[in-house]
């Protein structure tokens, strides 16, 4: 039997993906009903097509005019403006949390939901955007460039994951963005593998690297990093997918650099 969810259009599912994980103003043109909200993980890789793909081209066109230094950095903040530092907002609430937050879960979930920013949450924010900016500095334009392109969907893919793993952490009333995604079905689920391996199977092929280390060391950060969520919450929030998605990404770049 067909769901509400299920009677709407897969395009309506994949724009309401766009509108909800960049800031670019697709909802000026046209605006999804509600219920395609609860689908936009199945269809998130595809948005990172799109964000990686600007921070790439910033990065591989700024190498050839600027300092690589500043063309590095000129790229992270254009994913930050295209994102509205949606993700980076979770890493430092998933930080200031669980790094404030002990073993008590609804201190943890308190904390996470607070606007405010504490010292975990600076400093994971300082550190995160300083390892991924060397990284990225100590590729080679080209190879720098193409490890965007494969890793910011392969990320969100393997990040994705935690909805099957975990129920919500909260009520659909309790959450930020007052949606709960939906669990995925077999159809979904293999959209989602092709969204975020294909790019990173080209990338394999193009640079020869050990595809063992640079696709099975990601996922067992997840993997640690689902362990920690079980642990304290016994289910995700929007923050931890985000932290995770970050962690994950920076993991391919760290990967790679030690291959």
């Amino acid at each position: 039997m067909l769901t509400s969810i299920d009677q709407t259009k897969w395009y309506d599912r994949i724009w309401a993906a766009f509108i909800f994980f960049t800031r670019l103003p697709f909802w000026r043109w046209y605006q999804p009903s509600r219920e395609c909200y609860k689908t936009v993980v199945e269809h998130w890789p595809l948005t990172g097509w799109l964000t990686g793909g600007l921070m790439a081209a910033t990065l591989w066109v700024g190498s050839h005019y600027l300092p690589y230094l500043v063309a590095v950095l000129l790229a992270i903040v254009v994913r930050l403006l295209v994102t509205g530092e949606l993700h980076e907002d979770g890493l430092a609430d998933f930080f200031d949390g669980f790094g404030g937050g002990g073993r008590d879960r609804e201190r943890i979930l308190s904390i996470m939901k607070d606007s405010h920013i504490g010292t975990y949450g600076v400093l994971a924010l300082i550190l995160y955007v300083s390892l991924l900016a060397a990284a990225l500095y100590s590729l080679p334009p080209t190879l720098a460039a193409l490890a965007i392109l494969a890793a910011d969907p392969y990320a969100k893919m393997v990040t994705a994951q935690l909805i099957m793993m975990m129920p919500y952490a909260r009520t659909e009333e309790e959450a930020k963005n007052k949606t709960v995604y939906r669990k995925m079905q077999w159809p979904a689920g293999v959209s989602l593998a092709v969204q975020g391996l294909l790019p990173m199977i080209a990338f394999i092929w193009w640079t020869g690297i050990h595809w063992e280390l640079i696709i099975f060391i990601p996922c067992l950060v997840m993997y640690l990093l689902y362990l920690l969520i079980w642990n304290r919450l016994r289910g995700y929030t929007g923050d931890c997918c985000g932290a995770v998605c970050l962690l994950v990404e920076l993991t391919v770049y760290l990967t790679l650099l030690a291959c």
